[in-house]
């Protein structure tokens, strides 16, 4: 298997992106070939533990169906160990201008989070349309987003935050969004007990996910 060549864009890598939480590196490789397996091959491996380079690295090396990205990247710095460590794409909850340059500078592509409009729009007037949109479900959710689209039409959004598999193809039915991140197919008790057999099974359940359903 080879790794899958970017498209034009993150968001159209698949209808979700998991966002993983490792803690032991020994779980990445399996992990992501369980994601990659199911029909998520976008994965987004956040930097919230101690595990998070060297798993991305593990993934990058051992996984070639997978298109592993770094996610809660706040600081310049982690930027450039994000794709020094293998990261081909970065996504941030937040942004400043200082985190913004250096995105910008990585070369890979980049999703910098968003919750209000003055945020979408200060980012569009930076040449940016493409942002995670972030505490979805918090911060406004689908109607939320769905105002945006009449004076914002050209910005286009990653939801996370508080979706599931009900609620996601809400998500997926707005114009200007392009794919959602979230972790339900990633139950704890599932990753604990390494049971990367369930994890396939709801990826592709997840992966299967297209415009309709039911927020709740």
């Amino acid at each position: 298997m080879v790794s899958p060549a970017l498209p034009a864009s993150v968001l159209d890598l698949a209808p979700v992106v998991p966002v993983v939480v490792i803690e032991d590196v020994g779980d990445a490789v399996p992990l992501a070939r369980a994601l990659v397996a199911g029909g998520l091959p976008a994965i987004e491996v956040t930097l919230r533990t101690p595990a998070a380079l060297e798993a991305i690295g593990e993934i990058a090396r051992e996984v070639p169906g997978a298109v592993v990205g770094a996610g809660t990247v706040i600081r310049p710095d982690q930027v450039g160990q994000a794709v020094a460590a293998g990261s081909r794409f970065l996504v941030s909850p937040g942004w400043t201008d200082g985190l913004l340059e250096a995105m910008r500078a990585s070369g890979v592509p980049f999703l910098p989070g968003v919750s209000t409009a003055s945020e979408v729009v200060a980012l569009l007037e930076r040449g940016v349309r493409e942002m995670k949109f972030f505490p979805a479900q918090a911060a406004g959710g689908t109607a939320y987003l769905k105002s945006l689209s009449g004076p914002l039409p050209q910005a286009r959004f990653c939801p996370t935050g508080g979706i599931g598999p009900d609620c996601a193809p809400d998500y997926l039915a707005l114009p200007n969004v392009g794919c959602v991140g979230g972790s339900w197919m990633l139950p704890r008790d599932a990753v604990a007990s390494r049971d990367w057999g369930r994890v396939e099974a709801l990826a592709r359940e997840a992966s299967a996910l297209s415009a309709g359903g039911t927020c709740r």
